[in-house]
């Protein structure tokens, strides 16, 4: 067990390693944005910034507010109506101090998403034109973007790499119960028209215990996870690339897993239409290795498996709503009755005006728990699903209906006392 760990820790340090070096090689990167456009800091929180850099792509984004030219600013507010009131604020720096406006747009209960992020982007493009007009890039512009002007790069010291860290620990307490549970997660990802870097870390760690008198019981589980993605585009509708995963779970049985699997995506639309829709076709192949932490059904300790894997995923957003669906099919090749098939759905409709139905749901044919442990599982392991079970399928679903009628033309702001929620957590 502790070879394994060793070998874990100098996959960790190989992986930094190579990415230092990849962000060094590509260092000319930031020579390619384009010159003389206005820079743009959006501080929003709810934002889909893939659609906005393709709709206004006459900007350069910058993720530093001290680099920026332009500080947008995006609030929300819920009118009496059920709708919300979007906010725009433009402050000028720097050579463009000074230049101050205010927009804002109100969106009502029936609009869906895909309306209101269309408008919002429309009122972001008209907030951002002043600015631009101070610009060379302004001889580009028309009412409607010149669809000829390429995305922009980003120039910054971070050469495109974006980095997340999160902790949730909680904690609960009874005489006769007490529980710690932490989740923690580093994210770190590099995204440019040619190359696609993500690298995802994940850790979890439940302790529960459960007191009788002077009897004290105890119950772990615990994981760790490391996902990593590297995607090179060929084109504008294939792509190649790789997926890794290293984990281990307490609950799966793996003590290390280790998984790489070469990967090449063919989409039926063109990539740039992806904001809109998209028709995906995935297809890996690759190696898993697999050292257990208790004997399997199948009487292994660790075993060697080559396996494939398609995965097909279809994605529309439009005015009257969206759809999405993916189906994955995954087999092991020392035995193709080892396999298992998911299936993925969400839509959400506005059938008429103001009423809108969501569905969701899941299935999956599962004949590929290979690391399902010999033996019986106790009570405990049942009821605290301590230990992974034996299943041949898994269902889920959900059905969301909402109707929203009255005036819809109440678009006075008013936050006093919440939006109705008087919960103090």
């Amino acid at each position: 067990m502790k070879n394994h760990h060793k070998c874990l820790s100098l996959i960790y340090i190989l992986l930094s390693v190579t990415i230092t070096l990849y962000a060094q090689a590509d260092a000319p990167l930031a020579d390619s944005i384009r010159k003389g456009a206005v820079r743009v800091f959006i501080d929003c929180r709810n934002c889909d910034m893939s659609y906005t850099r393709q709709e206004i792509p006459w900007v350069n984004y910058v993720r530093d507010v001290n680099e920026a030219q332009v500080y947008v600013l995006v609030t929300t507010q819920q009118t009496g109506s059920g709708g919300y009131q979007y906010t725009y604020t433009f402050q000028g720096l720097d050579n463009l101090h000074g230049m101050v406006d205010t927009l804002s747009y109100t969106s009502t209960p029936e609009d869906t998403s895909f309306e209101t992020r269309e408008k919002v982007t429309n009122l972001l493009k008209v907030g951002l034109i002043r600015y631009a007009a101070k610009t060379p890039i302004i001889s580009e512009i028309e009412i409607n973007h010149n669809e000829k002007i390429e995305e922009t790069e980003i120039a910054d010291n971070w050469n495109n790499w974006v980095f997340e860290i999160s902790t949730s620990p909680r904690f609960n307490s009874e005489e006769s119960y007490k529980r710690f549970r932490i989740f923690n997660s580093f994210n770190m990802s590099r995204v440019t028209p040619d190359v696609k870097i993500e690298i995802d870390a994940e850790h979890s760690f439940d302790k529960q215990l459960f007191i009788d008198n002077e009897d004290v019981t105890t119950y772990i589980r615990g994981s760790k996870r490391l996902d990593n993605l590297y995607v090179k585009s060929l084109g504008n509708h294939w792509s190649a690339g790789l997926r890794w995963s290293i984990s281990s779970s307490t609950t799966q049985n793996y003590d290390f897993d280790n998984k790489i699997m070469p990967s090449v995506e063919y989409d039926l639309l063109p990539y740039s239409k992806a904001t809109h829709r998209q028709l995906r076709v995935l297809y890996s192949i690759g190696y898993q290795y697999s050292d257990y932490i208790d004997t399997t059904q199948y009487f292994r300790l660790y075993e060697h498996l080559f396996l494939q894997q398609l995965r097909i995923a279809y994605q529309i957003q439009k005015k009257w709503g969206s759809v999405n669906i993916s189906a994955i099919n995954s087999t092991y090749l020392h035995d193709m009755a080892m396999s298992s098939f998911e299936l993925y759905g969400t839509m959400r409709v506005r059938i008429i005006k103001g009423l809108t139905l969501s569905v969701n749901g899941s299935a999956a044919y599962i004949n590929d728990q290979l690391s399902i442990r010999k033996g019986d599982l106790s009570e405990a392991d049942i009821l605290l699903r301590l230990k992974e079970q034996a299943t041949t399928y898994s269902l889920a679903g959900g059905v969301g209906i909402s109707y929203t009628f009255g005036s819809i033309y109440n678009n006075v702001v008013n936050p006093r006392f919440g939006n109705g929620n008087y919960n103090f957590d």
